[in-house]
């Protein structure tokens, strides 16, 4: 059974903040790694196929596949959750704030929104404001 995970994406106010935050790092040398205190201990269904939910502003919007889970021997954060490059564009779903990461069953996940280029150039207000009186 797949699971998957979801995390606030604290320092990013839109989808677009995101992927430049994730090219500048990129182009710096470093991998697309998540630091976190806990190691998840459904990390074997996580890595059936799971992958991290970025809640931005209020709204799941986007997701990247989780490629590996590594744990380190010690450190604050010692729990490394190494992403797959392409962030995935998903349909808009309120969530509210909370603390670290958090399991998240396949079916509460939003759908992907499959490379819709209007949907990639429509602002993120209105995208879930549309969501929200069920026009979209």
């Amino acid at each position: 059974m797949t699971l998957h995970l979801i995390k606030l994406c604290v320092g990013a106010d839109s989808v677009e903040e995101l992927r430049a935050w994730r090219e500048r790092r990129k182009a710096e040398g470093h991998r697309p790694i998540v630091p976190t205190r806990q190691t998840p201990k459904r990390a074997a269904d996580i890595l059936e196929g799971g992958s991290l939910y970025w809640v931005i502003k209020g709204q799941v919007l986007v997701r990247q596949k989780i490629l590996a889970i590594d744990t380190l021997e010690s450190g604050t954060q010692p729990c490394r959750i190494l992403l797959d490059e392409p962030l995935i564009l998903t349909a808009p779903q309120p969530r509210r704030a909370f603390q670290g990461w958090r399991y998240f069953e396949a079916k509460d996940a939003p759908p992907d929104l499959a490379n819709d280029a209007t949907a990639e150039a429509m602002p993120q207000e209105l995208a879930a404001r549309l969501r929200e009186i069920g026009a979209w």
